[in-house]
């Protein structure tokens, strides 16, 4: 059964891009894309160019942040936070453009934290805590948006299936907001009083300490913030609906995309949100969206097969040094050996 579900998933990641490609060219059919697009991103200015940057920077700096409070909940405070933030950079690169499931609880984090003398329990425990860190993240602003302004999810109308039409109303939205702010309250609760762990499924998760749960309900919205602030700033003034508008239609298209299980959420992404921002050129959304995908994605991809080959080659260099310690060591026995026989009488 494993088996068939390792091929499964990937199977339909790679179908929801299909689909997802095939939609966008059925949006953009007629039009011509290439030059409008290069035209909408040479008129970014450099101001907002350079925000989209720092906006980069602040949502990486957030995913170093989740690692940093993983390790603090296991009591491991001993890794510099340089160590850390390459850490976190290079498995979120990879993760985000090849796949979560492949990375972000596997090798790269494995390798890295086992090299500082981590096991794999507690690896695999501080992927748990960076996977809840984000999901909290996702659900306190996404309730949020629902609460203040749950008109915002009325812009997917038509663009959802069935089941899931009932969220565009703004009443039930609003409810749906109020259930997951709840659902935090609980969280934070549980934090502070103590409750019992709670097993899902055979997982069992234990309520980390008050200081640890409020690092990640900070954490976390700062991530997405960023995120959405790259393509906030890459979009011109005129028609622009404003940040929180784009906030909404980010984490909602965000989430859509990963639970699409598309590579790097390849034409899910951009489908949902052009189709959810229809007060501005397709084309002018498409460019803000390269934007993102190359400041987010494609550059700390690029810069991450670096930072691997690097670690890679000196934990290479380090194990040929200890095996050459231990020949060496071995011929000073021998050495010994032979000077103790030839002066025994």
């Amino acid at each position: 059964m494993k088996r068939i579900l390792d091929f499964f998933w990937p199977l339909v990641g790679f179908a929801a891009v299909a689909v997802s490609l095939w939609l966008l060219h059925r949006e953009f059919k007629g039009e011509a894309v290439g030059p409008e697009v290069w035209e909408h991103l040479t008129s970014i200015s450099p101001t907002h160019y350079l925000l989209a940057i720092l906006s980069t920077l602040v949502a990486y700096a957030a995913l170093a942040w989740y690692d940093r409070i993983a390790l603090l909940h296991l009591g491991v405070k001993n890794i510099s936070w340089v160590f850390i933030s390459l850490c976190s950079f290079t498995t979120y690169a990879l993760a985000h453009n090849i796949g979560a499931t492949v990375f972000s609880g596997g090798m790269v984090r494995y390798r890295a934290y086992h090299s500082k003398g981590l096991s794999a329990a507690q690896v695999a425990i501080l992927v748990a805590i960076c996977s809840l860190t984000f999901a909290l993240g996702t659900v306190l602003l996404g309730g949020i948006i629902s609460v203040l302004e749950p008109e915002q999810l009325s812009r997917f109308r038509g663009m959802l299936p069935d089941k899931f039409r009932f969220l565009t109303d703004p009443t039930t939205a609003r409810l749906v907001g109020v259930v997951f702010l709840g659902g935090v309250a609980v969280y934070v609760a549980g934090s502070i009083f103590g409750f019992r762990p709670l097993i899902i499924r055979g997982f069992r998760l234990e309520y980390p300490k008050p200081d640890i749960a409020m690092r990640q309900l900070l954490a976390a919205p700062l991530e997405l913030l960023g995120a959405a602030g790259i393509i906030y700033f890459s979009l011109p003034d005129t028609g622009n609906p404003g940040y929180f508008a784009v906030l909404a239609v980010f984490i909602a298209s965000f989430s859509a995309a990963l639970w699409s299980n598309a590579p790097g959420g390849l034409g899910v992404f951009e489908w949902f949100f052009i189709g959810a921002m229809p007060e501005m050129q397709k084309t002018q959304v498409l460019a803000a969206l390269l934007v993102f995908r190359f400041f987010y994605l494609l550059f700390p991809f690029f810069l991450s097969i670096f930072v691997v080959i690097i670690f890679e080659r000196n934990r290479l260099k380090e194990v040929l040094h200890h095996e050459d310690g231990h020949h060496i060591s071995g011929h000073e026995i021998k050495q010994t050996a032979d000077r103790n026989r030839a002066r025994a009488p």
